[in-house]
């Protein structure tokens, strides 16, 4: 009877709490930060750069600003991405951006107490890094800030039934990272993290080009070069792009035109690296869990899931049916919406914070 009390009592102070802060989800990518406000959608989606100024150390612009900067500023203003791999590489930039971003989501809604955020983050990351991502968002203004892992999160905003005793596979190819997570009863079973994402693709097409082309390209370029003509397997459809750069031999500007069949060439290696991760994750994956995946299928989220031929090439490599899940750039911050809305239902699928860590003897 004590313990049912506790629980109506707990409920009507998170309840209280609720209605005098915002409630924030937070997809925190290498690339791109989105950002969900409950009650409202995903009010953000912008990339995680932020432009500094070297002689006073202010912020200049961040998000799609900071990014048309990136190539075009004089020397004393930088174009920083704070995060690396999905990792924070600098503290004090990243709580520069979160506190932006949080104070923009927030803008004409703003309440007595700081929001309850929800803030996805790649599988395996250590509980340095975690704690990391904990003390920026709060430094920024949060109130109280949960961690859940990205594939987790996906899966949630898949709307796939995590919470089941049946296995679900997630594939989350981001702008730093893939992860690759396998799910049942609430948390991941097996896992694996690669650092080898969107940008990574970009990097490749850069090096191809100025090995085939000798063309120097920016990585803005080649990421539009990407999305125009990125595909892993050949199709019906042939695909070409314009690309301008600098001639390396000349040194002048010069125009080409590159097809899909270059890009398949120039990121060949890295999509390998993915597939072979999968498989690996497959094959530690126990049994009966594999068996509830065969049934299943997998899920591809995140941006590569938009590479043409990516499912196709992973279903015949895997032997398993692979799917897009819907609106693949937005399954994270969906996951972390769903999870701010029922937070005591998904309390396993959070990663602990240290104080709730219980020590071993």
């Amino acid at each position: 009877m004590f313990q049912r009390a506790q629980e109506i009592g707990k409920k009507y102070v998170e309840r209280l709490l609720g209605a005098l802060s915002n409630d924030i989800g937070i997809d925190l990518g290498t690339a791109n930060t989105l950002v969900y406000v409950k009650g409202k959608g995903i009010v953000i989606n912008e990339p995680s750069i932020v432009a500094m100024n070297k002689k006073t150390g202010r912020v200049v612009a961040v998000g799609s600003q900071a990014k048309e900067m990136v190539g075009r500023t004089p020397s004393h203003i930088v174009a920083v991405q704070p995060l690396i791999d999905g990792v924070i590489s600098d503290f004090e930039v990243t709580e520069e951006m979160l506190a932006y971003l949080l104070n923009k989501a927030q803008s004409g809604n703003s309440k007595l107490l700081g929001p309850r955020v929800v803030i996805g983050v790649p599988s395996g990351i250590t509980n340095v890094e975690a704690r990391a991502v904990r003390d920026a968002a709060k430094n920024a203004g949060a109130r109280e800030v949960h961690v859940i892992e990205e594939p987790m999160a996906a899966a949630i905003g898949t709307h796939l039934p995590i919470s089941d005793p049946s296995g679900s596979m997630v594939i989350d190819i981001g702008g730093g990272t893939t992860d690759i997570g396998v799910i049942s009863l609430g948390g991941i079973v097996n896992s694996r993290n690669v650092r080898v994402a969107g940008d990574k693709l970009n990097y490749d097409i850069v090096a191809y080009v100025r090995s085939e082309f000798k063309i120097l390209l920016g990585d803005k370029s080649a990421e539009e070069i990407k999305i125009s003509a990125g595909s892993v397997v050949e199709g019906i459809d042939k695909f070409e792009s314009p690309v301008r750069g600098r001639d390396l031999i000349t040194g002048l500007p010069r125009e080409i035109v590159i097809t899909d069949k270059d890009i398949r060439q120039a990121i060949a290696h890295s999509v390998e690296e993915i597939v072979e991760a999968a498989k690996e994750v497959l094959e530690t994956t126990p049994p009966e869990i594999l068996s509830d995946v065969m049934q299943r299928g997998v899920y591809l989220a995140g941006g590569g899931a938009l590479i043409r031929g990516l499912p196709e090439l992973l279903s015949d490599a895997l032997g398993v049916e692979v799917k897009v899940a819907p609106d693949p750039l937005t399954s994270v911050v969906r996951g972390t919406g769903i999870v701010l809305d029922d937070l005591s239902s998904y309390k396993e699928a959070l990663l602990a914070s240290e104080d709730e860590l219980v020590p071993t003897e």
